[in-house]
Formats: C-alpha cells, structure tokens, sequence
C-alpha cells in the first residue's frame, strides 16, 4: 500500500534536525513521530533533558520545541507493507535543502542506517552536517544510548 509521511515538525528556532526513515504503522496510527511505545526515542531525549517521559502528542512536541529540535522523515511518501525499512518501496524523498534553506539548522542526526544511506545518496553535498546514529526501533539489538547522548550533546552544544 502507498502512504504518507508526516509533515517536518519545525519551529524557527530548531538548530538540529533528526531524521528518521519513515513512521512505522504504530506511528502513522497515532499520527505523529515514533509512536511505537517500544520505539527508544523519545526515552532517550527525556533522559537527555532530564525531563519526564512524554506521552502525548503535545508532550512530545513541546519537548522538541523546548530542545530546539526538529523531526522529519527522508522519505516522505512510499510503498510499504508493515513498519520495517527493508520493506519501503517507490520512496519519494524529503526536500532537506529547501527546509535547511529556510530555518536554523546546523546539524542533523540520522535515526538508523536506512534514514543515513538514503540521505546521502540524495544529499551527499550536506555529508558534513550529518551523523548517523544507532536507530532507536525496538527491532535494532545494537542501540546504544550513550552514542545518542553523546551525538545530541555535540550537536546543541555547537548550535548554542
């Protein structure tokens, strides 16, 4: 079946942007970014800003906005059967240029190797703002959190 992504959530002060690959079938339910309670992310950014775990969808976006962190999604239309990237057919690729163009972002953090390998592919130029990081999927065994740590205190260090 074909779906749409989501729309980037941004605000005009965000300084890092993550990018994941595209929302799993939990996320597209709940009509917002890593809504798969299993999914680490947002455990990991409420560890980071020693904030309580959100569980709303204003929680979360409140959290971002506080953070100065933006989410979007490389690929932002495709085929797809269930929530694995393995499986996402006919991608039809996020415009990064354009949004860098238009808002603050100086770094940008890839969730997983999926979001990286086809952020490069199609934005190779834009190479030097990005790190991939482990993808915090439930379905990833080699997750670490200290590298996400580590990778969000690098980037907003750099962007205050």
């Amino acid at each position: 079946m074909f779906f749409e992504g989501f729309e980037p959530f941004i605000n005009t002060d965000s300084r890092v942007l993550i990018l994941g690959s595209f929302p799993s079938v939990k996320s597209r339910e709940e009509g917002f970014y890593y809504g798969n309670r299993q999914n680490r992310f947002w455990r990991v950014l409420a560890d980071f800003f020693g904030c309580t775990l959100p569980n709303t969808i204003e929680e979360k976006k409140q959290l971002l906005t506080n953070g100065k962190i933006a989410l979007w999604d490389i690929v932002i239309s495709c085929e797809i059967v269930g929530s694995m990237d393995k499986d996402i057919r006919s991608p039809r690729i996020a415009d990064i240029p354009v949004l860098l163009k238009e808002h603050p972002i100086s770094s940008i953090l890839t969730n997983g190797k999926t979001a990286h390998k086809l952020f490069l592919q199609n934005f190779p130029k834009l190479a030097p703002l990005c790190v991939n990081l482990p993808s915090t999927s439930p379905a990833n065994g080699r997750f670490s959190t200290e590298a996400w740590l580590a990778a969000l205190k690098a980037a907003l260090t750099q962007n205050t």
